[in-house]
């Protein structure tokens, strides 16, 4: 009696073996919801729809697009940073995850997320309309310098934005206090280049890939990049260190995350996942078709790059007034 049921309790352990290790092994075993922070048409919308469905035909699992824009990306971040660590819910993250709490609009940062790898840099830059007097950024900031305060406005998205940090590290590295060039809010680069065409800004800083169609079509012209090399975009466009010799350079960024807290093999599926994805010549065609930057960095350079530009954004908006 004592052996038959020895037997029976040893077949149900392994019953309930078979059952755990599956399951462990298995994710995703149903469908994983990708939560965008920003609205239609971004870039950040344009990349979560690529990976998709290379995703879905990957793990042979639907991989749903959510998007959930509003408040400057406090939304969508946060619900990606609130939502259940169990690898069914991550996210289209973007550089904003290093600047809200910096900015006061979420108590969140960079240390509430599971990176799994950044895929996409694209550097800021300077440009200008085509009938503008100026040729070179060197004549631009020499200009700023000399001209009374105010005298020229720039534009490229909302106050405290990135490409509004990216004027203001310029500036601050140049000796130049940032208040001698106003910054007009704008709802994004699309709005900030009409604005310039027409006039009402001296110069837009904004990526070059968010110009580009105003600079393609004749009615603005790039002056600089605030990347370490020039893009392959627009090659005969210098960085900003060969044209004024600044050490400022600024990247907006945007890479898949989850909560805090993910399992280790979800990551262990994930990111070798992504990292087949952004190596396909379907995402390197996407990329370059649309003017995209490709970057890639794994879940260990990725948390170090984002230490680094926490740091940096916070010392630049402490010394430029924006936080206190």
């Amino acid at each position: 009696m004592r052996q038959r049921f020895q037997q029976v309790m040893a077949l149900g352990l392994l019953g309930l073996v078979g059952l755990a290790s599956p399951t462990q092994a298995a994710w995703p075993d149903r469908p994983v919801t990708i939560i965008v922070p920003w609205g239609a048409g971004g870039a950040a919308d344009a990349l979560s729809r690529i990976l998709a469905p290379m995703l879905e035909q990957e793990f042979k699992q639907p991989f749903n697009v959510v998007l959930r824009p509003g408040g400057s990306g406090v939304v969508g971040h946060t619900a990606i940073a609130q939502a259940r660590p169990d690898g069914y819910t991550i996210g289209l993250g973007t550089v904003e995850i290093v600047m809200l709490q910096h900015q006061n609009l979420a108590p969140i940062n960079h240390k509430d997320f599971t990176p799994f790898a950044i895929i996409n840099a694209d550097a800021g830059g300077l440009i200008v309309g085509t009938d503008s007097p100026y040729k070179t950024a060197k004549e631009l900031i020499e200009d700023i310098k000399r001209k009374p305060a105010g005298a020229l406005k720039a534009s490229g998205t909302g106050q405290g934005g990135i490409w509004h940090l990216g004027l203001v590290g310029w500036l601050l590295d140049e000796g130049v206090e940032p208040a001698r060039v106003p910054w007009v809010p704008s709802q994004g680069a699309g709005p900030a280049m009409t604005d310039l065409v027409a006039g009402g800004v001296a110069f837009v800083t904004a990526s070059l890939p968010e110009g580009r169609a105003m600079i393609d079509a004749g009615k603005a012209r790039a002056l600089a990049n605030m990347d370490t090399k020039r893009l392959a975009l627009y090659p005969n466009v210098p960085t900003l260190t060969e044209a004024t010799g600044t050490k400022w350079s600024v990247l907006t960024w945007r890479g898949v995350f989850g909560p805090k807290g993910i399992p280790q093999e979800v990551s262990d599926r994930l990111v070798p996942a992504l990292q087949k994805a952004h190596a396909s010549k379907e995402f390197q065609d996407f990329m370059r078709d649309r003017g995209f930057g490709v970057a890639w960095m794994g879940p260990a350079d990725a948390s170090r790059f984002m230490d680094k530009s926490y740091d940096d954004f916070g010392r630049v908006m402490k010394a430029s007034g924006m936080i206190k």
